[in-house]
């Protein structure tokens, strides 16, 4: 039997990435593809790496919305993805994106109220304490495992810290740790804790820091056919519950003085609140200041008013710009980059799709090799009130999240984790990474069709030559199409590989391998 001539498929059912996710994609591969040492567009307004849109929080957060377009959008994709997540581990075990530790280890009178001298500092990022660094790099390295049924960082000694201040200190220290030994540190810290949580700078727990190891350990229990994670949330719920880091109540505490056992309410999460009640304000969604939510609140309440009245959102505007900022803080959080993630998964399209068009209209989105960002802007609103600030977090990492995730994107990758089982009937191409110049659109596997899907198009429309390769194909008689023409045929053995020429340019070009026989 021979093939067909022209391909007998049509391609409209299998979605594509629209031009804005494709150019996030490149905007993480350009950002992780600097030399070491490089963070162009990455600085923020703290320069120690303290503060929520660090190095840290930003590696993470591209690596989590790459791992989601690969679930979810480009599963057969898996020679674009692999490189990318690599990079984003490369550049997580930097020490300028963990280096902060040390001084940060010596604890003080903010995170540990009384203290009145500080502790012997130390450099290991992962020994004690700081799950704000720990818990991310273990959720990474888990994740890559998982999607990729990759062993590179489970084995020993796979990730090396390399801590040598030039002037300073009795020498070099090496710590080598792997993703095992990192989630055994987490789980001895946890149990010394009272199961409440790690801390993330000494002191201080904070309940969201601590459910990326927990995604991670559900991951690695997939992986290894365990079980240590039912047992571990049984003992964590109980403890923060105990301790009042969750309540009955729609905002949750942000963190927990852990020797004075108090519990601080959030303030940063009435955002998110408040934008689900006021919905559209002047027939736009508008993300408002959490000031300007808690005043909307206090005002509505008190005189029975609905969630989209413009008067009422005008006078908690005048009111909370009245008010001192709390806490004294000298930096914004990145909150219309979380606002906009939760928005995502929760499935919330509105909201979210109102929020990404005012990002596209007003907050400056910008194009550079073929990526898309938003540039940092400190500025927390203009005259009238509306929302101008963007940080790095947000402009870098957050949207592109966003847009890149689909309703319950975390929790379907969480229930339902890619297992060896999955990967090895699964078909996949390979050698498409970003760094040959070429956007992927499609990489999906019909296993109906028996096609392999794979639709390409160069970022700035100049023609670049790539040689995609169908991997583990089933044995027998399979055919490549190239803009819906027949190129060749190959009968391939159980476990094979099939590779093409193709010439790509600024138009996009549909690459389909399909068993025939």
């Amino acid at each position: 039997m021979a093939p067909k001539e022209r391909l007998q498929l049509d391609l409209s059912r299998y979605e594509k990435l629209n031009s804005l996710q494709a150019g996030h994609l490149r905007h993480f591969h350009n950002l992780v593809a600097q030399p070491d040492g490089e963070w162009h567009h990455m600085g923020g307004q703290e320069t120690q790496q303290e503060f929520l849109d660090a190095f840290r929080y930003q590696l993470a957060q591209m690596a989590y919305a790459a791992g989601l377009a690969h679930f979810h959008r480009l599963p057969a994709a898996r020679g674009l993805f692999k490189p990318l997540l690599r990079r984003l581990i490369h550049k997580m075990l930097h020490v300028q994106v963990w280096g902060y530790w040390y001084l940060t280890s010596q604890s003080g009178a903010v995170v540990d109220p009384g203290r009145t001298e500080l502790r012997t500092p130390w450099a290991n990022p992962i020994i004690k304490e700081n799950i704000m660094y720990s818990g991310h790099l273990l959720l990474m390295t888990s994740l890559y495992a998982m999607l990729l049924d990759d062993d590179e960082f489970e084995r020993p000694d796979s990730m090396s810290f390399s801590w040598s201040p030039m002037f300073w200190g009795l020498g070099p220290e090496t710590f080598r740790y792997d993703n095992r030994n990192i989630q055994a540190v987490i789980l001895s810290e946890l149990e010394k804790n009272g199961w409440v949580g790690v801390c993330c700078e000494p002191n201080v727990v904070f309940l969201v820091c601590n459910q990326f190891p927990i995604i991670a350990m559900r991951y690695n229990d997939v992986r290894d056919g365990t079980n240590v994670l039912d047992d571990v949330l049984v003992k964590y719920k109980n403890a923060i519950r105990e301790k009042g880091l969750i309540r009955d109540s729609p905002v949750y505490s942000d963190w927990l003085f852990l020797k004075q056992g108090q519990a601080v309410p959030a303030q940063t999460g009435q955002c998110l609140h408040e934008l689900l009640e006021l919905g559209l304000v002047d027939g736009k969604i508008r993300l408002q200041t959490t000031p300007v939510g808690w005043e909307y609140r206090r005002i509505a309440e008190a005189e029975e008013k609905g969630p989209n009245d413009a008067k009422v959102l005008a006078r908690a505007r005048i009111a909370a710009a009245e008010k001192v900022k709390p806490h004294g803080s000298l930096f914004n959080p990145p909150l219309y980059g979380y606002t906009v993630q939760w928005l995502s998964e929760l499935g919330k399209t509105t909201e979210l799709q109102g929020l990404l068009a005012y990002a596209d209209e007003e907050l400056h989105p910008s194009w550079e090799n073929g990526g898309l960002y938003y540039p940092r802007n400190d500025s927390v609103t203009d005259e009238e009130g509306n929302w101008t600030h963007m940080d790095p977090y947000t402009g870098n990492a957050a949207i592109g999240y966003a847009r890149l995730n689909v309703k319950d994107g975390q929790k379907m990758m969480y229930e339902k984790p890619w297992t060896r089982e999955t990967l090895a009937a699964r078909p996949w191409i390979d050698n498409i990474g970003l760094s040959a110049g070429v956007d992927c659109l499609r990489g999906v596997w019909d296993a109906e069709a028996r096609a392999l899907v794979l639709t390409l198009k160069s970022w700035n429309g100049k023609d670049v030559e790539v040689t995609p390769v169908a991997r583990n194909l089933d044995a027998g008689a399979w055919a490549v199409y190239v803009g819906g023409n027949l190129v060749r045929s190959k009968s391939v053995e159980r476990s094979g590989s099939f590779e093409v020429d193709v010439t790509v340019g600024g138009e996009e070009v549909d690459i389909v391998f399909v068993k025939y026989v």
